[in-house]
């Protein structure tokens, strides 16, 4: 998708589609008698009979009325214009994108003006439709056969504006970066398990490092024995398929220091284990690996924008699957770390895939851990499926985490984790921690025993199992993997950046 900066002309732009705000007092817009001169002298009749709406994100499209350059209009309500913040940009541009792809426009321009305020500006604009536009039309292709029509491709996003061109261009260009990175994640959550093994999604982080000149370092079976990465190699003995522990280093500044380790959970499938889920429980879980997807979804962001900051990415890939040989209720094992785990349950084996991940990024210098997981349906029963659940062992570096998570509009709800919850992951009469205490408080102890890993060192703790997939159409896409805490994972290491810059 390229970007043409414009003066807003309404004779001479050539586009499909005009997408044109429409708030509760249009006429206070800058240049709205000038555009409704070139559409129609009607328009503020179809306003006030509500023809065309202004409530928030309602939709009309309409046939270019006079010979102009653009075929139709696509009328966006906005509401109240005090009341337009880039969250609710971020909305309306993802709905017009869901719009956009359905009429099958390659050549859209926005005309900038209706969709400012005191506190919006024309970049900030730019930025959310390049970022909302991206993310609302986005659809997996899939492998369906049935069909040999082509979906026509937005081409050209051009804006209207007597804004500077080249900050508009850099705010394009950053929201194109945050849309296409989402969508890469997404589209890894959607992968079938057959399409996505562990070797397959090292492969996918190969091709990324490459390209974004990452240092890179695939761990494989052999190396995680020498290594003594029983926690991992647990979960998968029951598998034919090897796991791989995938390390990417993105050198920000010349010293290696000061270090963000984001750790993923990356089970392409789960199957539970000897603690086998139900037929039901079982599918979707192709998107155990949501939480890789967001680290690699965020390193090609980091990659785009190269912020001045050090990051190394640390996943730890397998699946979970029963066989002879596949690890049971009662086992003990060692991890990496030197720590032993009693296993109480085979189907919570993502905080034992996380424990050896984040205690490598620990011994590869990261001074700061953002774990991220699909871990538990204990978040789920929390929180829902609309809200990331939290942990943390430092709260100055969840709070600036949490500015982040605001500024991007992803929703993160910090739990407790109290002494009375490490003593109960410490309760064990054969080794030094458990792996599912119980039932009650599922998330917490989830998230907890992987903090057992972190230590002392900053840590936060995601949990999305119930964000990483919709299973419904919702604001900024449709249904299937989200690719949430992509944008806030990659906007946290750019305020980090920024920070240490000021």
């Amino acid at each position: 998708m390229k970007t043409n900066i414009l003066q807003p002309d309404f004779n001479e732009i050539k586009c499909d589609v005009l997408l044109v705000g429409v708030p509760e007092h249009p006429e206070n817009v800058t240049g709205w008698s000038v555009f409704e001169e070139s559409f129609s002298p009607r328009l503020i009749d179809w306003i006030k009979s509500g023809d065309i709406q202004t409530e928030f994100k309602k939709i009309v499209k309409m046939p270019s009325l006079q010979k102009n350059g653009y075929d139709r209009v696509m009328f966006v309500g906005l509401g109240p214009s005090k009341k337009l913040t880039e969250d609710r940009l971020r909305q309306i541009f993802a709905a017009a994108g869901k719009e956009l792809k359905n009429v099958k426009a390659s050549s859209v321009a926005v005309w900038t003006s209706p969709f400012t305020n005191e506190d919006v500006k024309c970049e900030d604009v730019v930025f959310a439709a390049a970022e909302g536009i991206g993310l609302g039309s986005y659809q997996f292709e899939g492998y369906k056969t049935d069909s040999n029509e082509k979906d026509v491709v937005l081409e050209t996003l051009s804006f209207l504006t007597n804004a500077d061109e080249d900050e508009m261009k850099a705010a394009f260009e950053v929201g194109k970066t945050y849309a296409e990175a989402v969508n890469s994640a997404r589209n890894l959550v959607n992968l079938p398990p057959n399409m996505l093994t562990a070797t397959k999604m090292a492969d996918y982080a190969t091709k990324l490092a490459e390209k974004y000149d990452f240092e890179i370092e695939v761990l494989g079976k052999k190396e995680m024995e020498e290594l003594g990465m029983g926690a991992i190699l647990a979960v998968n003995k029951g598998s034919v398929e090897e796991p791989r522990l995938i390390v990417m280093k993105y050198a920000g500044t010349d010293q290696w220091e000061d270090v963000v380790g984001l750790v993923g959970k990356g089970v392409t499938y789960d199957t539970g284990g000897y603690s086998l889920k139900p037929r039901e429980g079982m599918v979707g879980m192709k998107g155990d690996m949501g939480g890789a997807a967001a680290v690699l979804g965020a390193m090609q962001i980091i990659g785009e924008l190269r912020p001045s900051k050090n990051v190394i990415a640390v996943i730890g890939s397998t699946d979970n699957m029963i066989s002879g040989d596949a690890f049971k209720p009662d086992d003990v094992i060692t991890s990496l770390s030197g720590k032993t785990i009693e296993v109480l349950n085979t189907d919570a084996e993502g905080r034992l895939v996380l424990a050896d991940a984040v205690t490598y990024a620990k011994q590869s210098g990261a001074n700061y851990v953002i774990d991220i997981a699909t871990l538990t349906g204990g978040v789920i029963v929390a929180l829902g499926n609309d809200k990331t659940g939290a942990l943390t062992n430092n709260e100055a570096f969840f709070e600036e985490f949490m500015e982040a998570s605001l500024e991007t509009g992803e929703f993160v709800w910090r739990l407790p984790l109290t002494e009375n919850d490490k003593k109960r992951i410490r309760k064990s009469d054969v080794a030094d921690l458990n792996n599912s205490p119980g039932r009650d408080g599922h998330m917490i102890f989830g998230g907890g025993f992987v903090g057992e890993f972190a230590e002392d060192t900053p840590w936060i703790h995601l949990d999305i199992a119930g964000t990483s997939d919709a299973s419904a159409p919702h604001d900024l896409g449709p249904k299937g993997g989200t690719g949430v805490m992509v944008r806030t994972l990659a906007t946290f290491i750019e305020r980090m950046a920024e920070k240490e810059q000021s």
